[in-house]
């Protein structure tokens, strides 16, 4: 137990050390000068020092001295009486009123710290004055000097480590708070990529997998009376799957689309329309409005995947028996248009997506469009059909981005 050290305010174990060496050796010095300097009293001396130095060593071994005021106060108080009869015999005492300032303004309040100081500082001064016979302001310009150094030193390691305690809880807030914000940001990466896995499955495996499912139930429908037509369903079921899984295995690399891989947009978009109309009962047809531009993949992307998306609801739930996709490129923006001629249905009421039922194409398509600047409008009247239009802008960034197909 460190007895130079407040409940609030600790001190290191060199400075500890330091001041048990410094009260060690002043009462060493009293007790050798004593004994050397032929003093009636050297007996005296050497017990009053023996008699200090055991009450000191004493502080130490006592918790409450460093946790309690009031103990460290009676502690000091029987160290300063003790002190007290070295001094009245042997004026080399007065040197111990140096290491009493510093444990002094450790371990009491500011207030009695100082009280304390000068007091001891005054006792000190008073019995080298007896010892000497006679008083002068030198005598008084010592004690004085080393109580103000103890107080300028004292308080000004308790200012630093203060300070260094604030700075201490601001770099753990400041790490809590870096914590918090990469929790939060972590979370917030999850949830967007959790949103864009939806899309992309939705957009791709889900249509896939429904198109398998109308296909099958075609061929079954056409059994046992059209053996041919039932087979043909089956051979574009087989299709479909194989299609869906390079689909699968280009999502899971995060790749682009396999649709997109060795030709344009119009081309994938062209061919979607081809193979809607060779596997469903509706005729899809493509056509190209304006001058191609390279777009970026993300781009390319979002616009097949809204299309597929738009035909897939098409199939499943228009009764159409046309559908026209029409890309266009117009200047400042880039749009694909999807056109049936379909069952309709009021765009102000639509169904709560469900994980079983579905639902979740038309949000899907506002945020894939949303996520590189662009808009989605949807008009439809129950009985007359539907219109889905995309558009994405053309800024010159894009037009000139590295990742921008020829």
């Amino acid at each position: 137990m460190n007895t130079t050290v407040p409940a609030s305010i600790p001190t290191t174990r060199a400075l500890a050390g330091c001041l048990h060496l410094l009260v060690i050796g002043l009462l060493a010095l009293a007790a050798v000068r004593a004994v050397t300097g032929d003093d009636p009293h050297a007996g005296w001396v050497v017990a009053a020092a023996a008699a200090c130095g055991l009450v000191y060593a004493v502080g130490p071994l006592l918790p409450c001295v460093s946790r309690s005021r009031p103990a460290a106060a009676l502690w000091l108080a029987a160290l300063g009486t003790v002190w007290l009869v070295l001094l009245a015999l042997s004026a080399d005492g007065v040197w111990v009123a140096f290491p009493l300032y510093f444990l002094q303004l450790h371990l009491l309040a500011r207030r009695a710290a100082l009280a304390a100081v000068a007091a001891t500082g005054l006792a000190g001064v008073a019995g080298f004055a007896a010892h000497q016979g006679t008083f002068s302001a030198a005598m008084a310009i010592g004690p004085a000097l080393g109580a103000a150094v103890a107080v300028a030193v004292v308080w000004g390691y308790q200012a630093l480590y203060l300070e260094s305690e604030q700075r201490r809880h601001l770099i753990e807030e400041l790490t809590a708070t870096r914590a918090d914000l990469a929790a939060a940001q972590h979370t917030a990466g999850v949830l967007s990529e959790r949103e864009r896995l939806a899309r992309e499955i939705h957009d791709t495996l889900a249509q896939g997998l429904t198109s398998i499912q109308l296909l099958l139930r075609a061929a079954e429908r056409a059994l046992p009376g059209t053996p041919e037509s039932a087979t043909r369903y089956v051979e574009q079921a087989r299709q479909a799957a194989v299609d869906n899984l390079a689909e699968a295995r280009r999502f899971v690399a995060a790749l682009a689309p396999p649709a997109l891989e060795g030709t344009t947009l119009a081309g994938a978009l062209e061919r979607l329309c081809a193979t809607t109309s060779a596997r469903h009962r509706i005729t899809a047809r493509f056509h190209l409005t304006g001058d191609p531009l390279p777009l970026p993949t993300a781009h390319e992307v979002a616009l097949l995947r809204i299309t597929q998306s738009a035909l897939g609801n098409t199939v499943r739930h228009a009764k159409a028996t046309a559908a026209e996709v029409t890309l266009s490129y117009l200047g400042d923006h880039v749009a694909v248009d999807i056109v049936d001629d379909g069952c309709g249905f009021d765009p102000c009421h639509l169904p709560v997506p469900d994980p079983e039922a579905g639902g979740f194409g038309l949000a899907a398509m506002r945020a894939r469009v949303h996520a590189v600047g662009g808009t989605v409008i949807i008009e439809s009247t129950p009985g007359h059909g539907t219109a889905l239009a995309a558009q994405l802008p053309l800024t010159p960034s894009a037009e000139n981005d590295p990742e921008a197909r020829p």
